[in-house]
């Protein structure tokens, strides 16, 4: 996903269990428990709650997510 310098993805559900890679830039993760700023080659968890993110300058993230193989 790319990202200008500015855009906000706004507040939203967590997409179950993920992480965010930063691939190019600097971005900041938003959520009730706090905030934390990466930039390239950082990766942290998506937080199990509802979050935002910023990106603060131009940026390109990798959103990971692992589903649950329903039978």
């Amino acid at each position: 996903m790319a990202l200008t310098a500015g855009t906000a993805l706004g507040e939203h559900e967590s997409p179950g269990e993920a992480t965010l890679q930063v691939l190019e830039g600097t971005v900041r993760l938003s959520g009730p428990s706090g905030t934390t700023e990466m930039g390239p080659h950082q990766w942290a968890p998506i937080p199990a709650e509802r979050h935002d993110l910023t990106a603060v300058t131009d940026a390109v993230v990798l959103l990971t997510v692992a589903k649950a193989e329903h039978h």
